[in-house]
């Protein structure tokens, strides 16, 4: 299976937000090569929100080319066998913290947003990725800054996207 296909199975599995959905549906169907960054129509990222809810917060990243805090997440790339496997990836490098496993359930929340050309469009499936009590955080090249926020502090640092996110996480926990 290949992890266009395995986006497909995703979507079509996911529930919530259905005309979402079903634009990333209809992108896939019209772009084979939708899923990496070199489709200049848009293409699909993979992201987690990283959460530790035994202390009642989640990591943000200061991402370094937007300026803004935002959960951990990027491109999907050829060594991704699935789209979960693009986000667990994408939380480890850019978090540092090891042993991060997905909240189960699939997806939690698809948000589309537009990006500077070539292309126009990340379509983006959020996940939520657990943090083990031991984990510690790493800052990477791709970040200005990396750190916890309480999940009331949340609203007063991020976008409307990251809020969402951390709202539907809390009620899938």
């Amino acid at each position: 299976m290949t992890l266009h296909d395995d986006a497909v199975l995703v979507l079509k599995g996911y529930e919530g937000q259905p005309e979402l959905r079903d634009l990333y549906l209809e992108h896939l169907a019209t772009h084979p090569d939708g899923m990496y960054k070199p489709c200049a129509a848009g293409h699909l990222t993979s992201s987690a929100l990283v959460i530790d809810p035994t202390r009642g917060r989640v990591l943000l990243t200061l991402h370094k080319k937007l300026g803004m805090w935002l959960q951990m997440g990027g491109h999907c790339e050829e060594v991704d066998a699935t789209v979960e496997a693009a986000a667990l990836r994408e939380a480890a490098e850019e978090s540092g913290v090891g042993g991060l496993t997905l909240l189960p359930g699939g997806p939690v929340r698809l948000d589309r947003h537009a990006i500077p050309a070539p292309c126009h469009w990340h379509l983006d499936v959020q996940y939520a990725a657990l943090a083990p009590a031991d984990g510690v955080e790493r800052i990477s090249e791709e970040s200005l800054d990396l750190r916890w926020f309480a999940y009331d502090e949340v609203a007063a640092v991020a976008d409307t996207s990251v809020v969402r996110l951390v709202e539907g996480t809390l009620a899938r926990l």
